[in-house]
């Protein structure tokens, strides 16, 4: 059952090895690529209570020992402060460049012990072991790692790609409903932007999917890795096709920013949201056909994801506010704002030839239905 991605990096190739009960063969994978016998990891606290012991327990069978550093969860986590005290402590561990550094958690926990290990002595090797669905299929392959500032999402950090990813599709099964479902929306998109085929797939298995269907689960990450990994290949630092992976973000991450990345809004639930919206302005500007935007919406609603800003509780910024937040992305280039949008479902592409006028209009509809 257990599936394997080859990252072909030149110099930096890596696995991303998919299956169930993967913490319990960890020291299996992750000896051969030590000098010695010790590895320090950083999970978050909800993920340690969880899987901690049975990652100590897979290393620990192969004469492996660890050393953990546990950081709060959530995606405040992600700031100046955490990634200090993370470094900081790898440092009193003593970790040499020829150590091995191991992020254990979601999105947050592999974005941040990345950067710390991009930086720790100019670099050193680190293996990512994602425990969340969203972490699984995106953030935890293909080398970005960064933190959150005031400013806006993933503004500081550094390309730094992992030596082993580990994705055990069985600790899914511990994820509460909603992280499961915020997970998925990172899924979807890659069916959205490049591969109709997957996306008529989780029409049909998406349910079963999420009902924990193992085999169901194992197939989904690992195409969505397979597609990840080819396009990373080809455009490791994002210079061209790799920004189409960014599919919903740009909405997405405004609305994170706008609702202060609290519990208000995952970054899964903002994908999800920001590719609905993408594929509704490329209905509005005659890019796709107007069933486009409406099949996508209707499987997000059958899996029971946030499609629109009435998804979301309390107060947000009007139009405005929220296309200046919009203008911090990473993708503005000479100051102009780049959209992934689609010609139809499976064929995005990247366009800063977008209107404001557009995007206020789309904005502005959203928020007047709320």
């Amino acid at each position: 059952m257990n599936e394997r991605v080859h990252v072909a990096l030149p110099d930096r190739a890596y696995d991303v090895e998919i299956g169930p009960h993967l913490l319990a063969q960890a020291g299996a994978y992750v000896a051969p690529l030590l000098r010695r016998p010790r590895v320090a990891v950083i999970s978050d606290e909800t993920v340690a209570g969880l899987h901690l012991e049975t990652l100590r327990a897979g290393l620990a069978a192969e004469g492996v020992s660890m050393e953990a550093l546990l950081l709060p969860a959530g995606e405040a986590t992600k700031c100046w402060a955490e990634l200090t005290r993370c470094v900081e402590w790898l440092l009193d561990q003593q970790v040499e460049r020829g150590d091995v550094v191991v992020a254990f958690g979601g999105g947050v926990t592999g974005d941040l012990v990345g950067f710390a290990a991009a930086i720790l002595r100019r670099g050193v090797r680190f293996v990512q072991i994602p425990t969340s669905l969203l972490a699984q299929v995106d953030s935890s392959v293909g080398g970005k790692t960064g933190i959150n500032t005031r400013h806006g999402k993933n503004l500081v950090g550094a390309f730094h790609q992992p030596s082993l990813v580990l994705a055990d599709t069985a600790v899914l099964g511990t994820l509460e409903p909603r992280d499961f479902l915020a997970g998925y929306g990172e899924v979807v998109k890659y069916g959205l932007l490049g591969d109709a085929d997957f996306f008529d797939w989780l029409e049909e298995n998406g349910p079963a999917l999420a009902q924990g269907d193992g085999t169901a689960r194992v197939e989904a990450v690992r195409r969505s890795v397979q597609m990840k990994a080819d396009i990373v290949v080809r455009d490791e630092t994002e210079q061209g096709e790799r920004a189409l992976l960014n599919l919903g973000h740009t909405f997405g991450h405004a609305l994170e920013a706008a609702t202060g990345y609290s519990n208000r809004l995952l970054h899964g639930e903002g994908v999800a949201i920001g590719c609905a919206f993408a594929f509704e302005l490329s209905s509005r500007m005659g890019l796709c056909a107007q069933e486009a935007p409406s099949r996508v919406r209707v499987h997000l609603r059958e899996m029971g994801m946030k499609v629109d800003l009435a998804d979301i509780d309390g107060d947000l910024p009007d139009a405005e506010a929220l296309l200046a937040l919009m203008g911090q992305d990473k993708k503005v280039v000479d100051g102009q704002l780049r959209f992934i949008l689609a010609r139809e479902i499976g064929d995005a592409f990247v366009t800063g030839d977008v209107a404001q006028a557009d995007v206020l209009a789309l904005l502005r509809d959203a928020l007047a239905s709320r």
